[in-house]
């Protein structure tokens, strides 16, 4: 493993995410590639890691940047996790949103341990209309 950089880009395919995503074990839809390209295409913030031209974790948020951001996505590599990219990934996102935003985000049931140790606090007044499709 080469040093981790970071980077803020758009220019990732659907196929380098989608094998991220099915790595991570984070549930997308990996076998639908025009999706996950609006995906990439749409997000006001698409942070990167790489293991040299390897793409590893990312981080996909919506935001206003005045007041809330939404980190829809925070997904890493199986083979990377535990070594602190996820965290790294969040810092790069606040960094980049500033102090004065809220970054919210859901949980998968499996991460909600996770959340608090990167410094999330749990809320309980969130309420969703789930997707259909």
């Amino acid at each position: 493993m080469t040093a981790i950089t970071y980077k803020e880009t758009k220019a990732i395919t659907a196929s380098e995410l989608a094998r991220v995503f099915s790595s991570s074990g984070i549930r997308r839809p990996v076998e639908d590639l025009p999706r996950l390209e609006q995906m990439i295409a749409n997000a006001d913030i698409v942070l990167t890691a790489w293991d040299g031209d390897k793409l590893i974790g990312i981080a996909r948020a919506l935001t206003d940047y005045a007041y809330c951001c939404y980190l829809s996505d925070l997904a890493v590599d199986a083979d990377y996790q535990k070594a602190g990219i996820g965290n790294e990934l969040v810092k790069h996102v606040q960094a980049r949103i500033g102090e004065e935003v809220s970054l919210v985000l859901l949980s998968a049931p499996g991460a909600m341990e996770y959340y608090p140790r990167i410094g999330f606090a749990h809320a309980n007044n969130c309420f969703l209309i789930p997707r259909s499709r």
